[in-house]
């Protein structure tokens, strides 16, 4: 390359993509399937250790416990330390603690080794999140983390009917098919966690697949983004932690949250009683559904929201398709109406993650938006360990297996509400757009 040639930043843009956004995603697909695949072991779990409704509800609510705790300090050291070093740690442990769900024979090993599950991955998605914000400015941020959320979708979609096979293996070397499960899915993600060790790089600094031009060039763009975020947002950790802004996006994520996860852990159930049948690879390839159409939508939007800069409309109206979508699901007695509000939900709730992504890491910058990320993520977080226990309730209290979904459908639409009326444009923008105006008056 001609060092004294002009370099695009798309290109270099699309260049750390191809060579990043694969591998997180894979890691993302991991972490994903690991905390969310007990939805599948339910039933033989229960079946084999005599888990009643609402101890399973807890035990898989109680991941975002231990997961909420250890957010921040995680975080930090990923931070301090870098991703490479930090990110193989979170996955080798995390598969590890996986895997040894297989020895949840009793209801306080299914809690502790649950909650554990949640500390050793704590700080990982947070982690991600601000080590994109190392690598993509602004103009290319939604796009990348659009891409990473593939990792929701592409793990129902290939892992549905991975951990429906694997169920099917009950009795192979006198072990159960949800011990399969646990077993195969955790040492997955301790193999990727050591190979993460020698792929990836802390900063584009340390990138020698990125020419010398090409570096200079995303720093400096990195830096302007920096400057930017740091004119108007928390220079701290301290002041990140207690900021008005953060706290406000944390209730917010925490009501998404709450949508995501009262369907995940219950999904494979869901379409298993559509389907008037067990929980199987059937199941798994119908399960796989939704989140073949949630991989188009989050696929598409982004990017259109990225041009077009409409990234909290979008956010509102993929949040109201999801509220709908998770209450209509559970009211629609036709199997092929309620498969249809799933699509729905899981596009909704999936593509319109990435676009909420993109409010705090306009906010924060430095050691401020590593603690803010992982403050939001923590708090939000806590939805998965409400979502259980909160559709129980609402289930028994009114005697209606649909109650719980309309429930969590009106979290999502909350949700909307408040991205849409308290979550004001960017501080920087109307600064930004006068500048431009007395530049363009010049």
């Amino acid at each position: 390359m001609d060092p004294h040639a002009p370099v695009s930043l798309e290109a270099i843009n699309s260049k750390v993509m191809r060579r990043l956004l694969p591998f997180l995603l894979l890691m993302y697909v991991l972490a994903f399937l690991d905390r969310a695949n007990i939805g599948f072991a339910q039933k033989a779990l229960q079946h084999d250790t005599g888990l009643s409704n609402a101890a399973f509800a807890f035990g898989a609510g109680v991941f975002f416990v231990g997961y909420a705790l250890f957010e921040v300090p995680s975080n930090l050291l990923l931070h301090r330390v870098g991703a490479r070093a930090w990110m193989c740690r979170i996955m080798v442990t995390w598969g590890l603690v996986s895997a040894a769900m297989c020895l949840a024979h009793t209801p306080t090993a299914f809690y502790t080794l649950r909650f554990l599950l949640g500390v050793a991955e704590a700080g990982f998605f947070p982690g991600v999140i601000y080590y994109l914000t190392r690598w993509f400015p602004q103009s290319a941020r939604a796009r990348a983390v659009g891409v990473f959320y593939f990792g929701a979708p592409l793990a129902f979609i290939f892992g549905s009917p991975l951990s429906g096979s694997l169920l099917e293996l009950h009795g192979a070397l006198g072990l159960a098919g949800w011990q399969w499960l646990f077993l195969v899915e955790g040492a997955l993600a301790s193999v990727v966690g050591v190979w993460a060790f020698w792929y990836l790089d802390n900063r584009p600094q340390d990138a020698r697949w990125l020419e010398p031009q090409e570096r200079a060039s995303l720093r400096n763009a990195l830096e302007d983004d920096a400057r930017a975020a740091s004119a108007h947002g928390p220079h701290r950790i301290l002041a990140a932690l207690v900021d008005r802004r953060v706290l406000l996006l944390s209730a917010i994520y925490l009501l998404i949250q709450m949508s995501v996860y009262g369907v995940i852990f219950y999904l494979p159930q869901q379409v298993a009683a559509f389907l008037g049948t067990t929980v199987g690879l059937r199941v798994g390839l119908v399960a796989a559904l939704p989140w073949l159409c949630a991989l188009a939508v989050t696929w598409y939007v982004p990017r259109r929201a990225d041009r077009t800069g409409g990234h909290r409309r979008w956010a509102v109206a993929l949040l109201l398709v999801a509220g709908l979508g998770i209450g209509l699901s559970g009211l629609m007695n036709s199997p092929a109406i309620g498969l249809l509000a799933l699509c729905c939900a899981a596009s909704g709730f999936i593509a319109a993650q990435p676009l909420f992504w993109t409010f705090p890491t306009r906010h924060l910058t430095g050691a401020a938006a590593a603690g803010g990320i992982a403050l939001i993520n923590s708090l939000g977080g806590l939805g998965g360990f409400i979502a259980p226990s909160l559709r129980t309730a609402a289930e028994r209290a009114f005697s209606s297996t649909s109650a719980g979904l309309v429930v969590l459908g009106v979290s999502s639409l909350l949700a909307a509400l408040m991205i849409g009326t308290l979550l004001r444009r960017d501080p920087a923008q109307p600064a930004a757009a006068f500048e431009a105006l007395l530049h363009r008056a010049r």
